[in-house]
């Protein structure tokens, strides 16, 4: 027998819903459940659900801060022995870098290696003062000799091979006048000296008042 309009709505009537067709009574548990779920996520579940993407992501990137950390953990010892050989490599090149007092010795090597290629020095000019860097200083040689080629190459090749630091830059070949006229090279030789700690002290107090200077 088919059910009515008229039936469904006297069996929807809670006094009767007892007596309505399992049907019925199993569509409206339905309907009732999927209600409370509908409500429980509105007003409860929603909440926690986003609570726990939250942890869920600050788990994540916890995990990826461990995994970094330990990473970082296992490559120390790789990192302390590349920072020591850095360490000694600096030392060789610092000792390579003479004293105040070496100076002028470096200077009088200069012109002998020059002398003893039988180059003729038209210009040995020392700059009158010295720039200094962090912890050294530059002293540059404004250089003219004259020469042939071969002994003008290997005049740059002894200043190379000196045991400091010696550089040529900016260098210029020329042809010389005369009868045997040979070659003229204009260069800058630029020679270098570690500072003293005196001397980096007077510095980083004269970069201390200037910046203090500055913030006025």
């Amino acid at each position: 027998m088919a059910m009515t309009s008229e039936d469904l709505k006297r069996y929807l009537d809670p006094k009767r819903i007892g007596s309505a067709p399992i049907v019925v009574r199993l569509s409206v548990l339905v309907v009732v459940l999927a209600l409370i779920v509908t409500a429980g996520w509105y007003f409860d579940w929603q909440d926690q659900y986003d609570k726990i993407k939250g942890e869920e992501a600050k788990e994540e990137q916890l995990r990826t801060t461990f995994l970094d950390k330990k990473k970082q953990a296992i490559d120390l010892p790789a990192y302390r022995k590349q920072l020591q050989d850095i360490e000694k490599q600096f030392g060789a090149l610092l000792k390579q870098l003479p004293g105040k007092s070496e100076m002028d010795a470096l200077l009088t090597d200069i012109n002998q290696a020059g002398l003893g290629r039988g180059l003729q020095f038209e210009l040995f000019r020392p700059a009158s003062g010295e720039i200094q860097r962090d912890f050294y200083a530059e002293l540059p040689i404004t250089i003219k000799v004259t020469g042939n080629y071969h002994d003008l190459g290997a005049f740059a090749s002894d200043i190379g091979k000196l045991s400091r630091i010696v550089t040529l830059n900016d260098i210029a070949l020329s042809t010389g006048a005369g009868k045997d006229p040979g070659l003229v090279m204009d260069a800058t030789a630029k020679t270098f000296r570690y500072l003293d700690e005196e001397e980096i002290a007077s510095q980083r107090k004269a970069a201390a008042a200037a910046k203090k200077g500055g913030k006025k």
